[in-house]
């Protein structure tokens, strides 16, 4: 890394001695205006709109419009005179919670490094911050603009954040703002389930940017002169459901299967009841021992009748059962009956 800055953290009455850097980088794939034809450069000029004559840039200047056509020009010289351009100090004005810094505020990060001799008190005021569990607020200047920013460490390294001041930060003026809306608690219970189905611990790592690596793949096999192979088509987005209660569901379900849960019987999803699946469940309960009741009554029927009958069925069986002996009495006494006449 190239240093772009030097200069002194002012910390008390200790100074800093340090270097910045750029802590960040993009990572577009940046293409050139080409002529399709012949693949030749673009090139623009720099002309002046008054005589029309080409201008190098020795013979650029920095022109403020007032308005009505007219124009004020400044020169090197005036942007020489400010104190910005010679000031080299990062003024530290206060020490504050990292919470109460609104990230809208932050701009571009950047690395500092103890230059010479500045260890020793550079690696003091890392280490105080990370006791005091604070950040720094402080003023820099760079490219001849006051700026503010914050200090706070990121891997054992002073990180300076510039921010946006705070007339800078637009305000929201939308109509929805005005519009009386009621969110129904139900609603609510269930996005809060949503979100909770999709809680997890926040890994930079995982994500990757699938267009540029898509575009790179193309650019690649153009410079090898290999077919081009499709990416995958993304699947589309559903339409906005009509039912917000049953998207919402829906959310909470394919989340909860991306995250390997099993869903709950009755398709409510696993883990804690929320009071939509509570009212749910009582429903169907009540339901079930509706349905249930006559059941029983049908069944108690069934067994009273079962037990009635069974006493008949008894008495009829005794009835039978002495019918058919009815005969055998009868045949026994004619045997006997010639005996006795002997």
């Amino acid at each position: 890394m190239r240093a772009i800055w030097k200069g002194a953290v002012s910390f008390g009455l200790v100074s800093i001695g340090v270097k910045l850097y750029s802590a960040t980088e993009e990572k577009d794939i940046r293409f050139h205006q080409v002529h399709r034809e012949d693949g030749g450069r673009i090139r623009y000029k720099r002309t002046c709109s008054v005589c029309g004559e080409e201008v190098t840039y020795d013979d650029i200047a920095k022109g403020y419009d007032i308005g009505g056509g007219e124009m004020v020009i400044l020169t090197d010289e005036d942007f020489a005179d400010l104190p910005l351009t010679s000031s080299r100090a990062i003024d530290v004005l206060e020490f504050v919670p990292a919470e109460q810094v609104d990230p809208i505020l932050y701009n571009k990060a950047y690395f500092l490094e103890p230059e010479g001799t500045a260890t020793k008190p550079y690696v003091l005021l890392r280490d105080a911050l990370i006791d005091s569990e604070r950040v720094a607020i402080v003023k820099v200047a760079l490219r001849q603009r006051e700026q503010l920013a914050t200090l706070r460490v990121r891997e054992g390294v002073l990180l300076l954040n510039t921010m946006l001041w705070p007339d800078e930060i637009r305000t929201p003026d939308f109509g929805f703002l005005d519009e009386d809306l009621k969110v129904r608690p139900p609603e609510l219970a269930m996005a809060s389930s949503l979100i909770d189905s999709m809680t997890g611990e926040f890994e930079p790592d995982v994500f990757t940017d699938d267009y540029r690596a898509a575009l790179q793949e193309v650019i690649d096999a153009k410079v090898e002169g290999r077919e081009v192979v499709q990416p995958e088509e993304v699947e589309e987005a559903p339409a906005a459901a009509v039912d917000l209660m049953a998207a919402l569901k829906a959310s909470v379900e394919r989340a909860k299967a991306a995250r390997g849960e099993q869903p709950a019987r009755g398709g409510g999803g696993a883990g804690e009841p929320t009071p939509i699946s509570s009212a749910r469940s009582a429903q169907k309960a009540a339901e079930k021992k509706a349905a249930k009741a006559p059941a029983k009554k049908t069944a108690a029927k069934k067994t009273a009748e079962k037990k009635t009958a069974e006493p008949a069925k008894k008495t009829a069986a005794k009835k039978t059962a002495a019918k058919k002996t009815e005969p055998a009495k009868k045949t026994a006494a004619r045997k006997t009956a010639p005996r006795k006449s002997a």
